[in-house]
Order: structure tokens, then sequence, then C-alpha cells
């Protein structure tokens, strides 16, 4: 009977409850479910940028189960202001659809520098705020 008693603990302070695994108290802690997502290139840079540099947002994140809705919300959020910002940086340049087939290195590099800007702008927005 006195065995039983000490397989489970509460501590009083925090509420939590621990059980007896071996010779150590484990809490009886459980994340909830959350939905499985694909993280593209932004979900997985907002994820690493939380984990290194916003420690506690993540973990807060993460224990509420709020975590994966977040990254899903930045990762679309970012690709819809990353196509806007080009179409828009696209629409103040030079460029024409009639480039791609006269002059196609210089095409390619003002669209790569293009979207290197619209990345950047959206990294700063989103990412790494």
């Amino acid at each position: 009977m006195d065995n039983e008693l000490t397989k489970t603990k509460i501590n009083e302070k925090t509420g939590i409850e621990y059980h007896l695994e071996g010779d150590y108290y484990v809490p009886n802690i459980v994340a909830s479910k959350q939905e499985k997502i694909v993280l593209n290139k932004y979900g997985r840079m907002r994820l690493k940028y939380l984990k290194e540099h916003k420690k506690a947002e993540y973990t807060i994140m993460f224990m509420n189960g709020t975590l994966n809705t977040h990254l899903k919300e930045i990762q679309e959020t970012a690709d819809s202001r990353v196509q806007q910002i080009i179409s828009e940086l696209k629409a103040k340049s030079d460029l024409t659809e009639d480039m791609k087939n006269t002059d196609m290195l210089y095409w390619v590099g003002t669209m790569n520098s293009i979207k290197a800007q619209a990345e950047e702008i959206v990294f700063s927005e989103l990412i790494y705020v």
C-alpha cells in the first residue's frame, strides 16, 4: 500500500502530477495533437529563428499547440507577399516578356534580383521578427 502512494506525486506549487519511473519522478505532461503540415522555405526559416532567438515564444507556442498553425500562417502570408512584391517590382522595372526571347540573360538576372529584393523585404517583415 505504501508503495502505491509513492508511484504518483503532485507538486502543490505547480499542480503538475509526476509518476515514478525507476528511481526518478517524471512529469505527466502530454503535448496536444497538432495538425500535420509541410513546411516550405519560409516556414522552416521561421521555425529555426524561433528556436534560436525566441526560445520562450517557441516553447509557449509548442506547449499550447499553436506552433504549427503559426508556421502555416507565416508561410502562406510570406508566399503571397513575395508574389505581390515581385509583381510590383516587375511593373516598376523596364522588364517585358519579350525580353525572355531577345535578351534572356538580362531577363533572368533582373528577375533573380527582383526575387531577392522581395524575399529580403519578407524576411524583415515576417520571418525575423
